[in-house]
Parts: C-alpha cells; structure tokens; sequence
C-alpha cells in the first residue's frame, strides 16, 4: 500500500500514523491493512473514571428516601461538573493512546450526531460508552439504546412527555437531527411520534423503565402507516425510510471522505447501508473502495480541534502537567469534548477556522513543543483573553507540557527533511509554502516538525 495511501486512511480513521507502523504496514495490501484495525477496534475497552464518591452519596440519598438540601446538592452538583471535565481529559487521554482508534474515532464522530449534554457525570459516562459500544454496530439498536439513555431524555425533555401533554422535542430531533432530515417528515409526524415516545422514563440508577400510566396506547399515524406504536415502533418505521440511510451516509461521507458530497457515491453508500444498518459492513466499504484514496478525497478536510490535538500527540507525545490548561486550549479552538454548542452539534469543517482560530492554530506546536510564549503584541480577537490569563496566572509560559523528544528521535531523528515533510504533509503545498520550506535553516529535525505542524497544510488531513 503506498504510503500517501496509507497516510490518508490513518489520518480519517484514526488521528494519524507514526513512522514505525508505517514501515510495518507499508507492504501489506490495502484489504489486510484495513482487515487489521477493524480486527484491531473489535472490543473497546469502556471509558471509566472514578465516580464512587458520587455513586455512595447518591445511594445514601436513596436509603433515607429524601433529598439533599440545597446546599448539599449546590456541592453535589459542583462534583459531578468536575468529573464531566475529568471525563473530558479522560476521553482525550483514551484518544491519544487507545488500541482500538477505528472504534474511538466512530465514538468521537457519533456523539456530533447523537448530540447530548448532561451534568450528571454517572449518567453521561454510561452515554458516553453506549456511543463506544455500538459506534460500529448495528444502527437500528443504536438508535433505540440512544433513546432509552437518561442523559438523552434529560436532554431532550422526553422524561416529561406524558399522555396528558405530550413534548415532541425528542420526537422533533430524532428525525430532524438524528435519522431524516428536515423536509423528511411533517409537524403532524412529529405529533404522533411524541405520543409513541409518552411514559418512557428511566429510574435513578439511569435504568430505563415505561411509565406505563403515562403512556398513550392509542392508534397513531405516522409517516403513512397507522397502529398503537410505541418508541421502538417509531424508529423502526423511520429506518424504514431509504432517506434515513441516506442522511446517515452524508454526515458519514463528509466527516471520513470529503467535505463536498458526491451524490453517486452518497448513493452507493446509502444501498449498502439500507440493506442491514451495519456500519462496519459501510465503513470497510468506504475504506476498502479505490474512489476513497482519490487525490481529489486526500488533504481536503480541515482537522478538528481535538484532531490536531491527538494528531500532534501521535508524531510527538505529550503529558500535560496541568489538566485545566487541556481544557482550556479546546474552549480556545472551539471544540470541547462532552460539551456540545447545541443540540445540532458542531459544523465542522470551514467553520473551524477564521482569521483568529487559524493564527492559534499555526501557534499551537510551538506552545505544546516548544514552551513558546504568545507575543500579546499581536494583534487577534484572542489577544485580550491571553492577558488576562496572564494575569490571572501571574505566569510567562502559557502551556506546561513534558515533551517525549527521545521517542521523536529514535523515529524520526535520522530522516532527511523532505522525508519529514512527506510524514507531516498530505495535502497539496503551493508555491509559497515549498519555497518557505526550502529556504527554512533545519538545525535538526525536532525544530523542522515544529515548524511543518506550524504551516497552514498541516491543518488538512
């Protein structure tokens, strides 16, 4: 398998590859290549932190059958923030080092879909493994796992959608965001399907249960079938529907392919996909198909935050010595994991970079690598939140991060320049770029990656 070949597919199915199992996989053919990191992603581990602080005060709650006052739940409510932001490193963390990347990489791309936020860190890490769980399984039984999950409901409000006043916005997002698309369905749809979704509850230990009294058994008409549905009912007549695959196979196709749909290829996809929701039956597909290593499908994706982030991890790993400061450079970029801007998830793409975003972004390998300081000469709509920072810090370094230089060299330290810039660089580079690079003084090849991760091409994948 060419290397440019093999470059590409490791940048979309996972946040890049090191040169060591580049070597390794370089004279295998493309089927065994991706046969292997399927292989690889069969079983993820769950992602776990330590909640049994919280696990004991909830249960303690439980047993004397009353409530916190208010200010114990102000200090219970402040704990479960702080596990959702340990959970958050965790994830990155996970990201960073993980076996099983195909399968990390399905979770990163299914929670822009099934988007979610909750401020129950016990809940939300079981939605966070739910997401792991199926990311390459079955989508009819993500759907419905999806639906039953107490951080969905809290999110969507489906806890209060009761026979008596039913609350379509699950209902709504469910086909709008999540299967069909707007212009798909209509308000009267909407309508019913609420009425299918009434009672569904779940009890404080996050198991789902039907409230049967709250539940509407009456006959419903939806998307031009009529019967007592319930939920499962609902989702069952939406996949049903060639446009939900369709609409799956598009968010699919811009996020592991190409930003710019190809309607024949969105189709094609979309038969494979209908036939059985598997989504490893597609994604081998996609990754086994000639069209995807295309020059026009190689380069033309700009990374997200946290694809940059672990990508730079992966030439050169990294520790951060204080974890708010992980955090803080995703709020920066403008992608915070667990934290979604809204219930339609995050853009993606062209709407990660403006004129700010993208001098930050071309500043970040030398502020992770290179203990380098942000000059608040410069001028940037980012300018004002440094300085206070500083201020606040009282502190001439932004980043604290423990570089793994010796793992860089023992890979990397031999390489010739242009070997280098090939490794780093998989989109086009103009005129300006090669004689930038041509003309740079390389005193060794740790200062060269730090300036190729600086060049705006390394921000395409």
């Amino acid at each position: 398998m060419k290397q440019k070949h093999l470059q590409h597919f490791f940048l979309r199915a996972g946040f890049g590859i090191g040169l060591s199992e580049l070597n390794e996989l370089r004279d295998l053919s493309k089927r065994r290549v991706v046969d292997r990191l399927f292989l690889a992603s069969k079983h993820p581990d769950p992602l776990r932190i330590d909640l049994s602080e919280l696990e004991k005060e909830i249960q303690m709650y439980q047993d004397n059958r009353k409530l916190p006052d208010r200010k114990k739940m102000q200090e219970l409510n402040k704990k479960h923030r702080q596990k959702i932001r340990e959970l958050n490193y965790a994830w990155i963390d996970t990201l960073c080092h993980t076996n099983t990347v195909l399968n990390e990489k399905m979770t990163l791309f299914w929670a822009n879909v099934f988007v979610c936020r909750d401020n129950n860190a016990i809940h939300f890490q079981h939605y966070n493994n739910t997401l792991r769980e199926y990311a390459l399984g079955n989508f009819r039984d993500f759907v419905k796992a999806v639906a039953r999950e107490p951080s969905m409901s809290k999110y969507l409000n489906n806890r209060q959608n009761v026979k008596e006043s039913p609350n379509e916005n699950f209902a709504r997002e469910l086909m709008e965001l999540f299967t069909l698309g707007i212009g798909n369905y209509t308000e009267q749809d909407i309508k019913e399907a609420a009425r299918a979704f009434t009672g569904w509850s779940f009890k404080r230990n996050g198991d789902f249960f039907l409230r049967k009294f709250k539940h509407d058994y009456g006959e419903k008409t939806f998307l031009g079938k009529t019967g007592q549905f319930n939920g499962d009912d609902i989702i069952d007549t939406i996949l049903e529907q060639k446009q939900c695959a369709r609409f799956i196979c598009e968010k699919i196709y811009r996020y592991f392919v190409n930003p710019v749909i190809d309607r024949d290829r969105v189709e094609e996809l979309t038969d494979i996909f209908y036939a059985s929701y598997d989504i490893e039956d597609l994604m081998r597909h996609i990754f086994r198909s000639d069209w995807f290593y295309h020059d026009e499908n190689i380069g033309v994706k700009i990374k997200s935050p946290i694809e940059l982030l672990v990508g730079i991890n992966t030439i050169v790993p990294m520790v951060f010595k204080n974890k708010k400061q992980l955090y803080y450079l995703q709020k920066m970029m403008g992608q915070v994991l667990l934290y979604p801007v809204n219930v339609a998830g995050w853009k993606g793409d062209k709407t990660w970079i403006d004129s700010n975003t993208l001098m930050f972004r071309m500043k970040l390998p030398s502020l992770l690598l290179n203990n380098a300081v942000i000059n608040l000469e410069e001028k940037g709509e980012f300018e004002d939140t440094f300085a206070n920072y500083y201020r606040q810090r009282r502190n001439n370094k932004f980043l604290k991060v423990t570089s793994d230089w010796d793992s860089f060299n023992r890979q990397y330290g031999e390489l010739k320049p242009n070997e280098l810039k090939r490794l780093l660089l998989v989109s086009k580079t103009d005129e300006d770029t090669e004689s930038l690079v041509s003309n740079l003084k390389v005193a060794s090849n740790r200062d060269f990656c730090i300036q190729l991760m600086s060049l705006p091409e390394y921000q395409l994948c």
